[in-house]
């Protein structure tokens, strides 16, 4: 039985050596203009988030929710927020507190699994940004139930998700540009496919994947009690797919 937080989080420390995209600190001129009032962020792979989804950010509490990797965190301490980094990898968390030793920022990272928030009281946070990470979890509603929790009242959640239909296909065909439906939803890198299928089609150290289903993603906000206010879809960069469908999606949240 693999412990899925143990082995993500071996896995995501990996990628970190790697030089992964998601890994690699912004750099000085990123946080120069952040501090001039000049930024952006991904929350999906390609698209800026909207400027209108993200709070005032001075003196703004703001919680990166699996969001480690020295990207996002430094950005918003740079724009005058006040950040927790919580992601269950260390070294993803050590590439923020990098950038915050380098460029004289304060960012508060903790360890944990984004499922389980028990290190902060109720109401501590005025807003979470969460890219695209509930893919390396089997559950999602302990996500949700805790991130209502956390914030407080008027404060919003962004997330991004892959679009689920993705872990349909056969992957070795879609990366040859043929799209067949191969698997049924929710996937699972565990139960759908076997361990030796797993390392033959992506590596013995990948992170484990999960699928969610649309109701998951999004009814499952609203029954923690969230009102869903924003919406977005994104595409695949480089990969054909793109010319088809968008694999990503966003949302804005707010806790009424």
């Amino acid at each position: 039985m693999v412990n899925v937080l143990q082995f993500n989080k071996d896995a995501w420390d990996k990628l970190v050596g790697l030089k992964d995209r998601w890994t690699i600190p912004v750099s000085r001129e990123e946080i120069e203009s952040a501090r001039a009032g000049k930024w952006h962020v991904l929350l999906t792979p390609c698209k800026p988030v909207p400027e209108d989804w993200f709070p005032r950010m001075e003196g703004c509490d703001v919680l990166c929710l699996a969001s480690g990797g020295g990207q996002q965190a430094p950005i918003f301490a740079a724009a005058g927020a006040n950040v927790t980094s919580f992601d269950n990898s260390p070294r993803q968390l050590e590439q923020d507190q990098f950038v915050a030793n380098r460029d004289g920022l304060e960012i508060r990272t903790i360890e944990g699994d984004m499922a389980d928030l028990s290190a902060f009281p109720n109401g501590s946070f005025d807003f979470i940004f969460n890219p695209v990470s509930n893919c390396f979890i089997p559950e999602l509603h302990p996500v949700w139930n805790e991130s209502f929790r956390v914030l407080r009242q008027c404060g919003t959640m962004i997330t991004g998700f892959v679009n689920p239909i993705e872990y349909c296909f056969d992957s070795e065909l879609a990366d040859k540009g043929i799209y067949h439906i191969k698997y049924s939803l929710p996937y699972s890198d565990l139960t759908s496919i076997t361990e030796k299928e797993r390392i033959r089609l992506y590596s013995p150290d990948k992170p484990v994947e999960f699928s969610h289903t649309l109701e998951e993603l999004i009814s499952g906000q609203l029954e923690a009690g969230f009102h869903l206010t924003g919406f977005f879809e994104d595409f695949r960069a480089e990969e054909k797919i793109k010319d088809y469908m968008p694999s990503f999606m966003a949302t804005r949240s707010l806790k009424p």
